[in-house]
């Protein structure tokens, strides 16, 4: 049973440490969604669940009557589990800035915008592999008519607008050999040997260039193949990673030339480059990594802002510093207004 919700809505450091104390890995948000869904409820929000799969859904929670400005982050995160604790000046733990901590900021400043602002809070799961629930969310916007005119998206950017983020394409690289004994390798082909090949090959093509979003990228995320030390390997695949700065279509097209019947290509799951909305006052910069965003277009102008550092996401020492993160309250609060057309005092 999760521990009850903070009873100070201002405590954005313990809200976040109790949304950070539910483990909710990608694709096993349930526990999550459910029990902050129930918190959510008894603050006096209207709470909308959007089915994502069995067991998940998304949590939309509104004030007021739209069009709304919408605050928005996933409650998924990537293994394994790490529970919060305080050091310092930080708060360390899975999610801390990817993206619970970022969560807690947006509940926060919602609490102060919602008797004054039509503000909405979408909170996602899905978004460290398949973006499901942006997809879902998307799709529920569009039967229901629901009036989002900005989508203010949460992702550790170091306090600043992101002017842009890449996109991303996951490839399969698959090569095929045949297998012999070892000690007679000219008996077989190797495929082991052909796909370290032409990975070997892989720095020599003329990756694509933004002038905005800077260099396309790929990289080698997992590989795997053969059958035994001892035996001349049958079959091998790797698994890449391409950060796009243009049309995915243009990368493949690179790559399709680079394997040139070498090994069979795979096109997976792909995330278009985005350019992001900015606001007076407030630091820019661009951003290597993918987001919900490409998912949610029907959520109106996308803006793009959180406190910590992705170069700590995902990794064993993930934090964020805690002076930042009640910051971010603020910034999510002065962003809004300004979405909305209010100023502090109205």
């Amino acid at each position: 049973m999760p521990t009850p919700f903070p009873a100070d809505r201002t405590d954005v450091v313990a809200i976040a440490e109790w949304l950070m104390g539910i483990e909710s890995t990608s694709g096993a948000e349930g526990a999550l969604v459910h029990a902050f869904g129930d918190a959510l409820e008894g603050m006096g929000w209207r709470v909308t669940r959007i089915p994502v799969t069995a067991g998940r859904h998304d949590l939309l929670c509104t004030s007021g009557e739209g069009p709304y400005v919408t605050l928005s982050t996933h409650l998924d995160t990537v293994p394994p589990f790490l529970p919060p604790r305080r050091e310092g000046q930080r708060l360390r733990g899975r999610g801390a800035c990817d993206a619970k901590g970022i969560a807690a900021a947006m509940l926060c400043a919602a609490e102060r915008l919602r008797a004054a602002v039509p503000v909405a809070l979408l909170f996602v799961v899905g978004e460290e592999t398949t973006h499901d629930g942006a997809h879902a969310a998307d799709d529920w916007l569009r039967t229901t008519g629901f009036a989002s005119r900005a989508l203010v998206n949460g992702e550790p950017t170091e306090s600043t607008l992101a002017l842009g983020t890449k996109g991303a394409m996951r490839v399969r690289v698959t090569t095929t050999g045949e297998a012999a004994h070892s000690a007679y390798p000219h008996l077989g082909r190797s495929a082991t040997l052909a796909l370290v090949e032409l990975l070997n090959a892989l720095g020599d093509i003329s990756l694509p260039v933004d002038a905005l979003l800077g260099e396309t990228t790929i990289n080698i995320g997992r590989l795997s193949g053969g059958v035994a030390d001892n035996v001349v390997a049958p079959s091998a695949e790797a698994r890449l990673m391409a950060r796009l700065v243009t049309d995915g279509d243009d990368v493949w097209a690179l790559l399709e030339r680079w394997a040139s019947g070498r090994a069979a290509l795979e096109r997976g799951i792909e995330v278009p480059p985005v350019r992001l909305g900015t606001l007076p006052g407030f630091a820019t910069s661009v951003v290597a990594f993918a987001t919900d965003i490409p998912a949610l277009p029907g959520w109106g102008t996308p803006y793009l802002y959180g406190p910590g550092s992705i170069h700590v996401a995902h990794r064993d020492d993930e934090f964020v510093e805690i002076a930042e993160l009640r910051a971010a309250v603020d910034a999510y609060e002065r962003i809004v207004r300004m979405l909305s057309g209010k100023t502090s005092n109205e």
